[in-house]
Protein backbone atom coordinates (compact mmCIF):
# COMPACT_ATOMS: atom_id res chain seq x y z
CA UNK A 1 0.00 0.00 0.00
CA UNK A 2 1.35 3.67 -0.90
CA UNK A 3 0.63 6.95 0.81
CA UNK A 4 0.52 10.19 -0.33
CA UNK A 5 0.57 13.54 1.72
CA UNK A 6 -1.27 16.48 1.09
CA UNK A 7 -1.07 19.81 2.96
CA UNK A 8 -4.20 21.59 3.01
CA UNK A 9 -6.53 24.76 4.70
CA UNK A 10 -5.63 28.76 4.45
CA UNK A 11 -7.01 31.52 6.73
CA UNK A 12 -9.71 31.02 8.77
CA UNK A 13 -11.98 33.90 9.38
CA UNK A 14 -12.30 33.85 13.11
CA UNK A 15 -10.30 32.14 16.23
CA UNK A 16 -12.47 28.89 16.02
CA UNK A 17 -11.42 28.01 12.63
CA UNK A 18 -14.57 26.75 11.22
CA UNK A 19 -14.84 28.78 7.74
CA UNK A 20 -11.77 29.68 5.40
CA UNK A 21 -11.65 33.22 4.08
CA UNK A 22 -13.14 32.62 0.47
CA UNK A 23 -10.14 32.46 -1.98
CA UNK A 24 -7.24 31.85 0.82
CA UNK A 25 -7.76 27.75 0.07
CA UNK A 26 -4.84 26.14 -0.76
CA UNK A 27 -4.22 22.56 -0.99
CA UNK A 28 -0.09 21.30 -1.72
CA UNK A 29 0.81 18.12 -3.42
CA UNK A 30 0.96 15.36 -3.15
CA UNK A 31 3.91 14.80 -1.07
CA UNK A 32 5.37 10.88 -1.43
CA UNK A 33 6.85 11.29 2.52
CA UNK A 34 5.64 12.64 5.70
CA UNK A 35 8.93 14.75 5.76
CA UNK A 36 8.59 16.47 2.49
CA UNK A 37 5.20 17.44 3.77
CA UNK A 38 5.92 18.35 6.66
CA UNK A 39 8.37 21.01 5.14
CA UNK A 40 6.03 22.44 2.60
CA UNK A 41 3.71 22.65 6.18
CA UNK A 42 6.25 24.70 8.19
CA UNK A 43 6.73 27.15 5.08
CA UNK A 44 2.66 28.01 4.30
CA UNK A 45 2.67 28.13 8.04
CA UNK A 46 5.46 30.10 9.65
CA UNK A 47 7.44 31.30 6.37
CA UNK A 48 8.51 35.24 6.57
CA UNK A 49 5.15 36.26 4.23
CA UNK A 50 2.68 34.86 6.85
CA UNK A 51 3.42 37.28 9.48
CA UNK A 52 1.85 36.83 13.18
CA UNK A 53 -1.36 36.03 11.90
CA UNK A 54 -3.14 33.61 14.32
CA UNK A 55 -6.02 32.65 11.76
CA UNK A 56 -3.78 30.99 9.31
CA UNK A 57 -4.31 27.11 9.95
CA UNK A 58 -3.09 23.86 7.53
CA UNK A 59 -2.83 20.49 8.43
CA UNK A 60 -1.33 17.28 6.45
CA UNK A 61 -3.73 14.50 5.64
CA UNK A 62 -2.78 11.11 4.31
CA UNK A 63 -3.97 9.69 1.40
CA UNK A 64 -3.37 5.54 1.27
CA UNK A 65 -3.79 4.15 -2.43
CA UNK A 66 -3.73 0.53 -2.71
Amino acid sequence: MTTRYWVIGGEYEGPDFRALVPGTETMAGPFESERKARTEWTRLSCGPDRGACATIRYAIAAESLH
